[in-house]
């Protein structure tokens, strides 16, 4: 049977407004929009409405309900596009380099380096000596070799970008051997042998998922072979009966056979795994003093700088890929650049350890960071009760101290986990929730991102810089409003 009436699409379509129509309509926030892209965005506000009732997914009572639909629509729209975005966030999950939350935050160094930079001009390509354009990248690549005894560096947009140009420089047309157990995949979906394809080298799994042996590499090598690629397993770890093979092992037999060797590390410890809280995590200087060819890894994870892909290597490598014209594809904009070379100082100088954001909150001790969940919890008590005292009513939540642990993310060493405070929030005010409150949260201003435990809210104190903490009781009284005027 044809569907009439309300269940009909075609009968509901006529119901969506014209773009005249609903530009007449628009609330004073949409229509401070210049009015050609105000136009545009009446076309999308119809068109996403259009596709809802087609799926299914909208169906309306009448035409003045699409047309009211249609209005707030447009103004959720307007304020998001003239708001801020992405916004500041208080991230209280118990994750360092939380990738969603933008990765490593940047020192201050970095910061006021960015704003110096992007006020005006600046001699981004220009040799001031030689008055002639000159190189992006020379005094970057100075700092790297110098803080790192690498024999030559680039840097490009990102990790997977470093990885890509390398491969495409050193294995175009060529096979690229690889453990079955480092085919990995990184964020957004983005796969290694995906990666591989578009680098225009040819794939060669070798091993299992589980076990990879010496041997297996040294039998797929042929006269075709461009290169071997170790990736180490970052975000993931594998237990029980496994066995891959080390970059210093696979250098060995790669020697024999004048095939280069390719490490991506991914998350970049340069030195000193245990003051990163990674004991056992390899170090891209041990790579580099074992020979390999190439290395590469991130510049936003435990570096702490800005986003970037970093190559450490043999001279004659990084040169080709300086040469290759995916390398202008890849570069670095001038502010990333200006905040990786910032950072870099601050290892150069000796100032990491206190400057760089990660690695102060890394290898902050677990007695500072329960003095600050301490007074957080007494600042949150003290804020509850007064108001409960407001509404002539009990307190809304009982707050507590709570041992807890945070982890590196980004992938980064997933078996670590860092001892950690922080406050736990649980609800007693009826029709409250944890999962309420979370979401309040989250939608507060500056947002504050934490995490639900056993109907508690817990917010974990080692990433949570302490200027933000001072603000964090009132922006939970307001978030227990907003939950309250919802019902």
């Amino acid at each position: 049977m044809a569907k009439t009436g309300k269940d009909d699409p075609r009968q509901m379509l006529r119901y969506l407004p014209s773009i005249e129509e609903l530009l007449s309509q628009m609330s004073r926030r949409a229509n401070t929009i210049e009015p050609d892209a105000r136009a545009n965005l009446a076309r999308r506000v119809v068109a996403r409405l259009r596709s809802e009732i087609e799926e299914g997914t909208l169906r309306p009572g009448s035409k003045d309900e699409v047309l009211r639909r249609a209005v707030r629509e447009a103004d959720v729209t307007a304020a998001a596009l003239l708001g801020q975005h992405p916004v500041p966030v208080i991230n209280a999950a118990g994750v360092i380099l939380h990738t969603n939350l933008g990765r490593a935050p940047l020192a201050q160094e970095a910061l006021r380096a960015i704003n110096a930079a992007a006020a005006g001009y600046s001699n981004l390509e220009y040799d001031l000596v030689r008055g002639e354009r000159g190189s992006r990248l020379a005094h970057l690549e100075e700092m790297l070799c110098v803080m790192s005894g690498a024999p030559a560096a680039l840097a490009v947009n990102n990790n997977a970008g470093a990885v890509l140009l390398a491969l495409n420089t050193m294995a175009d047309g060529k096979e690229v051997i690889v453990s079955r157990g480092h085919l990995v995949e990184i964020g957004g979906s983005f796969r290694m042998p995906a990666i591989m394809e578009k680098s225009g080298a040819r794939l060669v799994e070798v091993g299992t998922t589980n076990k990879t042996h010496l041997k297996d590499f040294e039998q797929a090598i042929t006269r075709r072979t461009g290169l071997i690629l170790h990736v180490h397993q970052s975000n993931f770890v594998q237990k029980g009966f496994v066995k891959q093979v080390s970059v210093a092992d696979l250098i060995s037999i790669a020697r024999k056979h004048g095939v280069p060797v390719m490490d991506d590390q991914g998350s970049g410890i340069l030195r000193d795994p245990g003051l990163l809280g990674a004991p056992d995590e390899p170090t891209v200087l041990e790579s580099l003093e074992a020979g390999a060819s190439v290395v590469s890894f991130s510049g936003d994870k435990l570096l702490g700088g800005s986003q970037a892909g970093i190559v450490y290597g043999e001279s004659e490598w990084i040169e080709r890929m300086k040469a290759n014209p995916l390398a202008r594809a890849l570069r670095l904009d001038k502010l990333q650049l200006t905040a990786l070379e910032a950072t870099i100082r601050l290892y150069l100088t000796g100032k990491a350890d206190e400057e760089v954001p990660v690695r102060s909150m890394i290898q902050a001790s677990s007695s500072e960071l329960k003095k600050r969940a301490g007074a957080l919890r007494d600042a949150l008590r003290a804020a509850v009760k007064e108001d409960a005292a407001d509404r002539k009513g009990a307190p809304a939540l009982t707050v507590k101290l709570v041992e807890v642990s945070s982890v590196l993310g980004g992938g980064s060493s997933p078996e670590v986990e860092l001892p950690d405070w922080g406050v736990a929030l649980v609800p007693k005010e009826p029709g409250l929730t944890a999962s309420g409150l979370e979401r309040a949260m989250r939608e507060g201003r500056p947002p504050v991102v934490a995490r639900v435990s056993e109907e508690q809210v817990i917010l974990t104190i080692r990433a949570v810089f302490p200027k933000q903490g001072e603000h964090l009781p009132d922006l939970i009284v307001r978030a227990l409003k907003r939950v309250r005027t919802r019902h």
